[in-house]
């Protein structure tokens, strides 16, 4: 490990306003601590001045070190590959926007040196975010949470501390679809929390417009729970079944009335219910042969244009 202790990594996309306020204030929540450490900086294809911003803070602290994605691919796999390039005993996953304070680090280190493997951390307030933020994201982690038999924690993000081991485990995983806060949950290990205030936004916008929010969502479900698919089984079933028993009604309706009962509204409305259904059930379907699909390619995760501050594979930190 080269005697590093803590590996904190930073996903960055288009973060120039958030960097250096960022790194100043991860820089003296590490400098207290007064043991080895290294701040990985990973440019998940930004198109602003991020790039530049860290080169330069790599120039003046060698402790930093950046990973440069060749185009954007995504927060996940940011953090994988930050997992992937460090060498601390301690891994800390943190975004650049401060909404999670460095200052909860401090914590975290506490309960590692305790015992604990992973400590993660749970958002107690929400500030600075729309009640539809607040109420989705409660209704998703609830839901991923009694879809799978994993105890997945609620209202916790990506921002955790992991042991060496914990991260050797997931580097071990060779899927391309991930859910990073799902897969620590699904390795185990011996897990508890931090709460803490999730803090306005620093600068700038969120990196996680609906769109991202939803196919995060999915990708947590699909990852870890095969319940959709029983679902959708269970509603083609009671479908089949209502529909044989509306089917018999009839029957014995215009046979004991010697009549026709038809109501063309009745069967439009019947018919969008069923296709409505045939079509969920084929998208959620989707879902998981389109994960088979990404595995099968065998494509790697992410591709690494350049590197800063590394030498033969080790980093150099420093300490004041």
């Amino acid at each position: 490990m080269n005697g590093t202790i803590y590996s904190i990594i930073v996903p960055l996309y288009n973060e120039e306003l958030v960097i250096e306020e960022s790194y100043k204030r991860l820089k003296a929540v590490l400098d207290s601590v007064k043991e080895r450490y290294e701040i990985i900086f990973v440019n998940d294809g930004s198109r602003d001045k991020t790039r530049a911003i860290v080169e330069s803070l790599c120039k003046k602290d060698k402790a930093v070190k950046l990973v440069n994605f060749s185009r954007n691919f995504g927060h996940q796999a940011a953090i994988t590959a930050g997992m992937d390039v460090s060498l601390g005993d301690a891994v800390i996953i943190i975004d650049a926007d401060l909404q999670d304070p460095p200052e909860i680090i401090l914590s975290m280190m506490k309960k590692w040196k305790e015992g604990y493997e992973v400590v993660y951390g749970k958002r107690s307030i929400r500030e600075g975010e729309t009640f539809f933020k607040k109420f989705t994201a409660g209704v998703y982690y609830r839901l991923l949470k009694s879809m799978t038999s994993i105890d997945i924690p609620v209202d916790a993000g990506d921002f955790r501390l992991i042991d060496r081991k914990v991260c050797d485990a997931l580097m071990s995983l060779p899927e391309k679809n991930r859910y990073v806060r799902g897969l620590v949950s699904w390795v185990g290990f011996k897990q508890t929390y931090v709460e803490y205030v999730r803090q306005e936004r620093f600068a700038g916008k969120t990196k996680y417009p609906l769109k991202k929010m939803m196919k995060l969502a999915f990708d947590g479900i699909t990852s870890l729970s095969y319940k959709p698919l029983v679902i959708t089984a269970y509603l083609g079933g009671i479908s089949l079944a209502a529909g044989a028993i509306s089917f018999i009604s009839v029957l014995i309706k215009n046979i004991v009335g010697n009549s026709k009962v038809l109501d063309m509204g009745l069967l439009l409305s019947i018919n969008l219910i069923m296709f409505g259904l045939v079509f969920c059930s084929i998208g959620i379907m989707g879902q998981y042969i389109g994960r088979i699909f990404d595995e099968s390619k065998g494509r790697p995760l992410y591709i690494i244009e350049s590197q800063i501050n590394y030498k033969n594979n080790e980093f150099i930190s420093k300490v004041n």
